[in-house]
């Protein structure tokens, strides 16, 4: 009886948990600060949840996901009550914050439920409650991503579901712990994860069905740019990794993912607005985790310390691309310069988070890209270190050169830009920092 008790309770607390964003839609006036609020006790209640397999799937790896989407939608909830006031236009200041947080659930619901069936609902739930928060600013340029973004996704999407269906077929059920603890193998199984790593992948970035990646973050508010490359796709390739488990396609998603790699590192060589820029940058690391995921071993670690740097890293880059935005109207990076001289904090915060995404030591990225590619020498495929750090080394080049030319010059500028803007831009990278930090210092992984 006590046993059946906790388990109800535990149960409770995880569904709490995981509505807190839909109860701030509640006070809808208030929608900004009640994101925030529900965020940050959303935060306090993954302390009490435990390890679970029945509705929900709880375990390491999916409260790190559950982490990562409450600091970063608590921390866009924060940026967006100064920068969407300036830019809220097609849709309202208030309903963007209600959009945001039905985002915010849809991706809680995902990496918590233990369904095939119903993560890929969450998926689909993820576009439709996203897909207005790109058009926010309501620019032609604006609506034509929004409609690139459901058509390309939702025919990613068709695809994963069929994935579904092949997966329920083959085993009767589509309970996430059931399938993956039964070890059968068949052809109908090896195309499902097939057809799952395109469908799915396409959410996740992955190459060829990015191309709605760019445009999207580029047209999106900065916090909306900071979801989607700190949480959204991340969320997709928790997917991708639920479904491998069932079947190990190992050379498969290494040859995506390193093809994606290459295709990201050689798009951002050329790349001359700064938030499509920073899309690419997305790419090559979701790429590179993806490698990790179908490593396993040192290099799933290091694909999931990847993941939680990264989104720390990456929505640090979107909001200080969005102060650079607010106060200047430009989006080329030759339009760009003397950054640090007329404003330190927002030089700083940008050059931090060009690092964090770049895998510069010793933030929390470098970690991870470190143990993918010691994973590639345990795996015994050697020759596979020369491509990945070719891409590495090619995307760490083309991002800091042109963030360096934005940061430099002797031009005076008036920059007005609000504090809490400002400051939680920088914090987000310097969390990045700290968790390369701790890992070196507390766990001694290098």
């Amino acid at each position: 009886m006590n046993q059946w008790r906790s388990c109800v309770v535990e149960m409770i607390i995880d569904i709490i948990l995981m509505v807190m964003p839909l109860i701030s839609i509640i006070f809808y006036k208030y929608n900004n600060y009640s994101s925030f609020a529900s965020g940050i006790i959303a935060m306090f209640l993954l302390l009490f949840i435990k390890n679970s397999e029945n509705i929900f799937l709880i375990d390491s790896t999916s409260r790190i996901f559950i982490f990562m989407i409450l600091a970063i939608y608590t921390a866009s909830s924060i940026y967006g009550t100064k920068y969407i006031k300036k830019y809220a236009s097609f849709i309202s200041y208030n309903t963007y914050f209600l959009l945001n947080s039905l985002f915010a659930f849809t991706m809680l619901f995902t990496v918590m439920i233990n369904n095939y069936g119903f993560m890929w609902v969450g998926i689909e739930g993820t576009t439709i409650s996203s897909a207005l928060m790109v058009i926010t600013e309501g620019t032609e340029t604006a609506k034509e991503a929004t409609w690139r973004y459901i058509i390309i996704v939702s025919a990613g999407i068709s695809i994963a579901f069929i994935a579904i269906i092949l997966i329920y077929y083959s085993f009767h059920t589509l309970t996430v712990s059931l399938i993956i603890n039964e070890n059968k193998k068949s052809i109908l199984i090896a195309l499902a994860v097939a057809l799952s790593l395109i469908g799915f992948g396409t959410k996740a970035g992955i190459f060829p069905m990015h191309s709605w990646l760019p445009d999207a973050h580029s047209e999106a508010p900065a916090p909306t740019s900071a979801m989607f490359s700190g949480v959204l796709l991340p969320v997709a390739l928790y997917v991708v990794y639920r479904i491998y488990e069932i079947d190990r396609l190992r050379m498969l998603f290494i040859i995506f993912s390193i093809t994606s790699m290459g295709f990201a590192a050689i798009f951002l060589s050329y790349q001359t607005r700064y938030k499509r820029m920073f899309a690419y940058s997305t790419m090559e690391n979701m790429s590179m985790a993806l490698l990790g995921i179908a490593l396993g071993g040192y290099a799933f670690l290091g694909a999931i310390i990847l993941l939680l740097a990264h989104s720390f890293g990456k929505a640090g880059a979107f909001f200080s691309s969005g102060n650079i935005l607010y106060y200047s109207d430009k989006k080329s990076v030759f339009d760009i310069n003397s950054i640090y001289k007329n404003n330190k904090v927002l030089g700083i915060s940008l050059l931090l988070s060009s690092l964090a995404v770049t895998g510069t030591p010793p933030f929390g990225t470098f970690i991870g890209e470190f143990l993918i590619i010691y994973g590639i020498f345990k795996s015994g495929l050697w020759y596979l270190a020369i491509p990945v750090i070719i891409f590495i080394f090619m995307a760490f080049v083309s991002i800091n050169m042109n963030v360096t030319g934005m940061m430099l010059g002797d031009e005076n500028h008036d920059i007005k830009i609000p504090k809490i803007m400002l400051y939680t831009s920088l914090i987000m990278p310097v969390i990045s920092l700290i968790i390369g930090l701790y890992l070196v210092v507390y766990h001694e992984i290098l």
